[in-house]
């Protein structure tokens, strides 16, 4: 298959998650024996914190903007599979001319389901609009769930799938490296998510002061008054994820309100977590369930004596389990399969449509 990728990014993981979890899926996706182009629109703000700009496993180039799209407009229609990816600059228009020019099966990948719906209810078009999704054959989720229905009826898709994000096993495992940290938390900073984060990290380290926390990731504002127990990283590339899991006794995941509202919205964090056994303390979401078992897999927590609980027993056990759970379903090769599949589906049901209308 020649499949052609429009995405946010994947030469740069600065600030934004979209580039790991296509890195993961397309060098699956391209292993399967197929063929990938990625178009990237080139902003300065990537340009200047690119960690990827020559990948083995597919074409990476870059346009400068929508007309110098028009280039690849031979390649896009020739491919047998189109997929546009959430929050990419005048994503509107560039689904308009992915439409517009490919011959193949078109689809939607959205990185950012709950709060993409959520910006179209607000009437806010910024990378998609009510418009252009029914002329998408596929639209591939990062939300299951009952959230994949409603993109259907509400939106008139003509099919919606979950495709959640995954882990690359040859870049994450559990690396032998000193414990530093109790508690750790990877993630760039959002309004919505930093309460969370104050319940359960930033309050349990203010009461134990005996324990070693870190923050890692980009925009936090220097208004945060840390606790001097909190170590602060600006930015954990890719390359040092598995070490910096493999040096926490605990990870702390932390879901965006509009996830959490949906439900079934697995953040890439807790697949990278749980392939370097470390055991995972996470807020909670309807559909987190599907995929750890909570006690055994993932330690749930609602307060910060919650975490501290937690934090006060050995949860090595569980680290292995959410190993061996990450190596039975949430590889990258198991979403690349899963791509192929919707892929697969979403032709044939677009051909049984032609026939139908001729």
């Amino acid at each position: 298959m020649r499949l052609v990728v429009l995405g946010l990014s994947l030469s740069s993981a600065w600030g934004n998650g979209h580039a790991t979890t296509f890195r993961a899926l397309l060098k699956s996706f391209a292993r399967r024996g197929h063929e990938v182009l990625f178009l990237e629109r080139d902003v300065p703000w990537y340009a200047s914190q690119r960690d990827l700009t020559d990948p083995d496993w597919c074409r990476l180039a870059f346009y400068p903007d929508l007309p110098g799209l028009d280039r690849w407009r031979g390649e896009i229609a020739a491919a047998d599979a189109v997929i546009v990816g959430s929050y990419v600059p005048d994503g509107v228009e560039v689904a308009r001319r992915v439409q517009g020019w490919a011959r193949g099966v078109t689809a939607f990948y959205d990185i950012d389901t709950p709060i993409t719906l959520a910006k179209l209810e607000r009437g806010d078009f910024e990378y998609l609009s009510p418009e252009v999704i029914p002329g998408f054959d596929l639209y591939l989720s990062f939300t299951g769930g009952p959230t994949l229905r409603h993109i259907e009826a509400r939106y008139g898709s003509p099919m919606a799938r979950a495709l959640y994000c995954s882990v690359d096993l040859d870049l994450y495992g559990p690396r032998a490296v000193p414990v530093r940290w109790d508690l750790s938390y990877l993630g760039t900073y959002s309004d919505d998510r930093q309460p969370t984060l104050d319940r359960l990290l930033i309050e349990p380290a203010r009461a134990r002061p005996d324990l070693r926390f870190v923050v890692a990731g980009p925009q936090y504002p220097a208004s945060i008054d840390w606790p001097e127990n909190v170590e602060r990283i600006e930015h954990c590339p890719p390359a040092d994820h598995a070490a910096f899991y493999s040096a926490s006794r605990f990870t702390l995941n932390v879901t965006r309100a509009d996830m959490i509202r949906a439900g079934w919205s697995p953040s890439v964090r807790l697949f990278e977590a749980g392939a370097c056994a470390t055991p995972i303390i996470s807020d909670r979401w309807d559909g987190l369930e599907t995929l750890f078992a909570p006690g055994r897999e993932i330690v749930l927590a609602d307060t910060g004596a919650d975490v501290l609980a937690a934090l006060d027993g050995d949860a090595t056990a569980m680290g292995r389990a959410a190993r061996a759970r990450i190596e039975a379903a949430h590889t990258a090769d198991h979403r690349a399969a899963e791509l192929e599949a919707h892929l697969a589906e979403a032709r044939a049901a677009a051909a049984a449509l032609q026939e139908d209308e001729a």
